[in-house]
C-alpha cells in the first residue's frame, strides 16, 4: 500500500478527494430539493410526520393478549 504513495502526493490526492466528496454532497442534496417529496425548504409544513396509531391494551386483557394466564 505504501507503493500507491510512491505515485501519488498525498497532499494533492486528500485534497481532490475532499473536493470530489463535497461536490457529490451538494449534488445529492440540489437533487433531493428539485423533487417535491424531499423538499423541506419551499414548504416545510406540507408533509407532516407520521404519528404512530399504536393502541395499548391495559388491564385483565393485557395478560390475555401477551400470552399468560392464571
Amino acid at each position: 500500500m505504501w507503493r500507491v504513495w510512491l505515485l501519488f502526493d498525498p497532499r494533492r490526492t486528500l485534497i481532490a478527494m475532499s473536493i470530489f466528496l463535497m461536490v457529490l454532497a451538494l449534488l445529492i442534496h440540489f437533487i433531493l430539493l428539485s423533487n417535491p417529496r424531499f423538499n423541506w425548504l419551499s414548504n416545510p409544513a406540507a408533509a407532516p410526520a407520521a404519528v404512530s396509531m399504536q393502541s395499548t391494551v391495559t388491564g385483565p386483557q393485557s395478560q390475555l393478549v401477551a400470552g399468560v394466564t392464571r
